[in-house]
């Protein structure tokens, strides 16, 4: 097994949003670090060292000392490297909240994605129509909870917790559209659309977000799936 050449590496995959989580905390932290592609269909002994119980990416590497799971490593990082800008809030019950939400939007949001591109016809609709309810629960939630200070809108200089664990997967969402259907149903969610689309035109996020032909197109090839006309775009 090849030894890191760096005290923090990431083992990823430019195409996982949950990678791409990683690699904005990294980045907004001002973390110096060593990425090594993983190819999922051959993985690397180092990857299977460091990660032998799920055996998938993302895995940060930090003094040779291995952390996975992305939600467990945005916490790692906000609390090994504690300065400016803060992940999480400093407020405990509010930490709470953000927690709370980044799991839900893990648990819930993200099968209910996967659904909707595993399925067909009348069952995709189904899949279409549960994934929007659930979009209402989450857009309603973070609105009662945080009020008009959160999440990112703009004015704020840094992304936070929940901005990083929602925008390295919804910025995606046009992907989504292009090689499968249309998902988010604009009308119902104007809060979630703006709240993206915010998410989006921020430097960093522009920066660290895989390639949209490039994602489309891999969708389209791993679920074998022919290119998808006439879609909107923002």
């Amino acid at each position: 097994m090849e030894k890191p050449r760096s005290e923090v590496v990431l083992y990823g995959t430019w195409a996982s949003a949950y990678c791409t989580r990683v690699q904005l905390a990294l980045k907004l932290k001002g973390i110096a670090y060593e990425y090594v592609e993983e190819d999922l269909t051959n993985k690397s002994e180092s990857l299977l060292h460091y990660n032998p119980v799920h055996k998938k990416v993302p895995v940060l590497v930090h003094k040779g000392k291995p952390i996975a799971e992305s939600l467990v490593i945005l916490e790692y990082i906000d609390d090994c490297w504690n300065n400016s800008p803060n992940l999480l809030p400093l407020d405990p019950y509010q930490r709470a909240k953000v927690r709370f939400w980044a799991n839900f939007y893990d648990q819930k949001i993200i099968p209910s994605s996967y659904a909707v591109v595993l399925s067909k016809g009348k069952e995709q609709e189904n899949a279409i129509k549960e994934f929007n309810e659930l979009l209402t629960v989450l857009e309603e939630g973070i609105e009662k909870d945080f009020s008009t200070k959160f999440p990112f809108n703009g004015e704020r200089e840094a992304l936070g917790f929940l901005d990083i664990v929602v925008g390295a997967h919804a910025c995606n969402y046009r992907a989504l559209e292009e090689a499968v259907a249309v998902v988010v149903e604009p009308k119902e969610h104007p809060a979630f659309l703006s709240w993206v689309t915010k998410l989006k035109e921020y430097p960093l996020m522009k920066e660290t977000l895989p390639p949209h032909d490039k994602l489309a197109a891999r969708m389209r090839e791993r679920f074998s799936l022919a290119p998808k006309r006439n879609i909107a775009t923002l």
